[in-house]
């Protein structure tokens, strides 16, 4: 396999690099119960997706 000849420059390398980063995932509030949940996704705390009860949540008192 091929190697480079010349040594890249740091500038072309971060170039290069520029979009291997990672986007952090931003989460909304749950609009029943307020608590921040992950988008497409069931409510940890109350168990509800679109308005409906998907998972049933036990409440502890």
């Amino acid at each position: 396999m091929p190697n480079p000849v010349k040594r890249h420059s740091r500038t072309r390398r971060n170039k290069r690099r520029s979009h291997d980063f990672l986007t952090p995932v931003l989460a909304s509030a749950c609009p029943q119960c307020g608590e921040p949940k992950l988008p497409h996704r069931a409510c940890a705390h109350c168990g509800t997706y679109k308005g409906r009860e998907v998972n049933p949540v036990e409440k502890i008192s």
